[in-house]
Parts: C-alpha cells; sequence; structure tokens
C-alpha cells in the first residue's frame, strides 16, 4: 500500500530563529498516523532537525557528485549521515534558475538511491507547455531516465512529485479532475515500465499551490496521494490543516 505524504519544502526562507520555532509547533502537533509529515529546511538548518521524532527531515537538493573540490555543495552520503531519509531533487527552480538538466537531476536521484535515500523527483509543465497540450510529453521526458535507467529495487525509492510550473507562487492551482488526469497518467508511465504492483505502490504526490482551502479536495482524487506544500508550509496551522485534509 502506497504511503501518503506531506512534504513542506520552506524554500529559502526563515533565519534559524524562526526555523526552530516552526520546528518546535510542528512536533508539538499530533498528525494521522497513516502519513508521513516531512520538511525540507534550509540546508544550513538540517543537522539542527535530523533528529526529528513525529517528523521526517529532507533535503532540497543534493550534488551529483559523489564527494570532493565542488566547493558550496553537499553530498549524499553527507545527508545519509544526518540519516535523513528523504531528498528533493528536479524542482522546478532548480531546473529554471539553475539550469539542471533531465542528465544531471538523474544523476543526484542516482547518488541518493545508493545511500538508501529517497528521491523525490519532481515533474511539471509551464503554462505555455500546458496551452499548447504538450503536458503529457513534457512530463514523459522528465521520467524518462528514471524510467528507463532504474531497475525495480532501485525504483521502488521514487516518490515522484507533479509540480504544474504555472501554478507555483502564482495563485493558480490546477482543478483537481486536471491533476487527478496527470497523476493517473504517471502512474500509468510507471506501470509500463516496472508493472502494475509497482505503479499501485508508487506515491505520487501534488505539488502546484495546495493549500488549506483546496488540499481536501485534491487529495480525494484517486491518484494524488499528498502534495508538496511551498508557502503554505511556513505557517505551522495552514500546514496542520493540510495534513489532516485525509
Amino acid at each position: 500500500m502506497r504511503k501518503k505524504i506531506v512534504a513542506g519544502n520552506w524554500k529559502m526562507n526563515l533565519n534559524r530563529d524562526n526555523a526552530i520555532q516552526l520546528f518546535n509547533d510542528l512536533e508539538t502537533k499530533t498528525f494521522p498516523n497513516e502519513v508521513n509529515v516531512i520538511i525540507a529546511p534550509p540546508s544550513i538548518y538540517l543537522d539542527s532537525f535530523s533528529k526529528a521524532v513525529n517528523i521526517k527531515i529532507a533535503s532540497q537538493d543534493v550534488s551529483s557528485n559523489e564527494n570532493g573540490a565542488f566547493t558550496g555543495e553537499f553530498s549524499s552520503e553527507m545527508l545519509r549521515s544526518l540519516k535523513l531519509k528523504y531528498s528533493i531533487v528536479g524542482h522546478s527552480e532548480r531546473r529554471q534558475y539553475h539550469n539542471e538538466s533531465d542528465d544531471l537531476i538523474f544523476l543526484k536521484a542516482k547518488r541518493l538511491i545508493q545511500q538508501n535515500i529517497s528521491p523525490i523527483f519532481c515533474c511539471g509543465e509551464s503554462l505555455e507547455e500546458r496551452k499548447s497540450k504538450n503536458q503529457f510529453n513534457i512530463v514523459k521526458s522528465q521520467l524518462s531516465h528514471i524510467l528507463n535507467k532504474l531497475k525495480k529495487s532501485e525504483f521502488e525509492k521514487i516518490v515522484i512529485a507533479y509540480e504544474p510550473v504555472w501554478a507555483i507562487g502564482t495563485g493558480l492551482t490546477a482543478e483537481p479532475t486536471d491533476a487527478q488526469n496527470m497523476h493517473s497518467f504517471l502512474r500509468e508511465l510507471v506501470s509500463d515500465s516496472y508493472g502494475p504492483e509497482i505503479a499501485e505502490n508508487t506515491s505520487i504526490i501534488y505539488g502546484g499551490s495546495c493549500k488549506p482551502n483546496n488540499s481536501k479536495e485534491l487529495f480525494s482524487m484517486k491518484d494524488i496521494d499528498g502534495g508538496l506544500i511551498g508557502g503554505a508550509s511556513l505557517d505551522s496551522n495552514s500546514f496542520e490543516s493540510i495534513i489532516n485534509s485525509f
């Protein structure tokens, strides 16, 4: 049975005092047992939260290199030493602002899997790509490496996050049925590569401006297994409300 996941991506927000306050607020809350609650704080705070009890910690990124002279980067081995279980890769902001290619993102995912860390693998289309009705081809292309180059045992560690780029930070949100259609398509792609059993057990979460006022309807869709939450994860009450939407 696939996991329900709500992951908060704090991005480049919060000074240390505010980050600790938010984390402490979340640690005092009670969440449904069936939901895996994850936060991805700025990397400078990862060690501060690595011993979390009720919340799993993820990094927002990772290097594609194993170790060495790569100033400012951190490796999957370093993340494992903090006992992290998740890391985001391929976020649209990394693709857009850092020109990350599908090849690079796949290599990052591979490094994480080698260290027994689950990649939260992001994929999604721009507004122009959706308007041209090319969204399915775009996400298929973005997923092509992990669907063709990972063994079954490796792929089983993947969490897919569908993030329609046009709905991130814009106030726009995909209609629940539109999001469901994409999630269903993604699950079919997984089934084509690895079979229906693995597809049925793969968590596919939604990452396009999910908020307390739309999370319940989104999470009620058959193939939406949770959310990758941006701005709403910076408020403990909003984040709690989204987590309790199942």
